[in-house]
Parts: structure tokens; C-alpha cells; sequence
């Protein structure tokens, strides 16, 4: 039997209805995008909910792992996360930061920005991926998070059109890479575009050096 959208996403609230059961009630989920181009920042998202808000599942349908859902419905789920969210907030590390100090220390540096930047103090962090980042609040690692947790979802689902936003904005001043279409990832497009015009100022250098 074919499983209902309802009942999807029932599974993907399962650890945060456990976490409202134990007492908990105020949760946030964190995550990041953009680990993997050859240019831009790195971006995380915060969000907050509280239980309330997650007792109509109906307006959140098809919401997922970002990379599994639409551009355009990424956009639409985004304005509506950010609307029902008791919080939510940005962390970005550009380029030049990431190659200070590589992508993995880039990555939580966004998160822990991202959550200590809300206006709302979660009484839990959940996060995508094996590690813990340094936030005062208690927190939970979840290694493949955004198609486990609701909460997890939804910040990547933010965090992805907010990039993808930054991106296009740069494709209009750096028109020659693609970057409306590619988001900076090593399309062939783009590492030909890189090999004929060089790199501009957003691109990472310590990515993709053999070409």
C-alpha cells in the first residue's frame, strides 16, 4: 500500500513528538547547504517550533530533504516555514573563510551562528550530521537528519533558497559561470567556464585545483 503524504510526514515528526512528550517545548532544527560548490558561501539555517504549529501536517506537504524536493516548491515551503516558525536564522561563511579554515569548520561555523543568532531559545538543537557543534543548548546529532527530522527538514529547505537566492544575485554580476543555474557546483558547464575565464573573487581555491 502506497504511503499517504499525511502518514510521511507523521514518520518525519516522530523524534520531535517524542521530544514534546519527554517535556520538551520549545525544539530547533539546524542544517546546512553549499558544502560541496566550487563557489559561494556556506549557509546554515535555524528554525524553531513549538507543537502547536506542527499539529497541521496539510500545510507542510511535500516538505523533505531539500535535495529531494522541487526549486519551486522549495520556495513555497520556505515562505511558509517562516511564517508558522516561532524563529529562524541565517549563518553564512564566505569563500574566503572556507579557505581559511576548510569547508568542515566553515560548515559548523555557519550552524553555530545560525542558532546563536535566533531570537528564540530552543530548549533542544537538532542537527544534520555525526557531530556536535559548540552552542550552549543541549543538542542532538542526527547523521542523516533532514530526511529523519521535521525540524531538520525545514532548515534546509530554508537554508537551500536562501543560497540559491545569494547565487543568483552573483550570476548577475558574474554572468559568464552559469551560477543562476549551477549554484556554483562543478558542472561541466561551470569548469569550463572556469578553464576559458579563470576564477572570480567567489570562488573557492582550494577547491577544484586541478583545473
Amino acid at each position: 500500500m502506497r504511503q499517504s503524504e499525511e502518514e510521511r510526514l507523521k514518520l518525519l515528526l516522530e523524534i520531535e513528538n517524542s521530544l514534546f512528550a519527554s517535556g520538551k517545548r520549545v525544539l530547533a532544527g539546524v542544517d546546512e547547504v553549499g558544502r560541496g560548490p566550487l563557489a559561494g558561501p556556506v549557509i546554515a539555517a535555524a528554525v524553531v517550533f513549538e507543537q502547536e504549529k506542527l499539529k497541521d501536517l496539510s500545510r507542510y506537504t511535500g516538505l523533505n530533504d531539500s535535495k529531494k524536493v522541487s526549486e519551486k516548491n522549495r520556495e513555497k515551503l520556505s515562505a511558509i516555514i517562516m511564517e508558522q516558525a516561532l524563529a529562524f536564522a541565517f549563518g553564512s561563511i564566505d569563500e574566503k573563510t572556507i579557505d581559511e579554515i576548510n569547508i568542515f569548520q566553515a560548515s559548523h561555523r555557519a550552524m553555530e551562528t545560525a542558532v546563536n543568532s535566533l531570537a528564540v531559545t530552543p530548549d533542544i538543537v537538532l542537527i544534520d550530521g555525526p557531530y556536535k557543534i559548540k552552542i550552549p543548548q543541549e543538542q542532538q546529532a542526527l547523521i542523516g537528519g533532514d530526511a529523519k527530522s521535521f525540524v531538520i527538514a525545514a532548515a534546509s529547505i530554508i537554508a537551500k533558497v536562501k543560497r540559491d537566492g545569494i547565487m543568483k544575485e552573483y550570476d548577475k554580476e558574474f554572468p559568464v559561470y552559469g551560477f543562476a543555474k549551477n549554484k556554483g557546483y562543478g558542472t561541466r558547464e561551470h569548469i569550463e567556464a572556469i578553464r576559458k575565464h579563470g576564477r572570480c573573487r567567489i570562488h573557492r581555491q582550494c577547491f577544484g585545483k586541478n583545473f
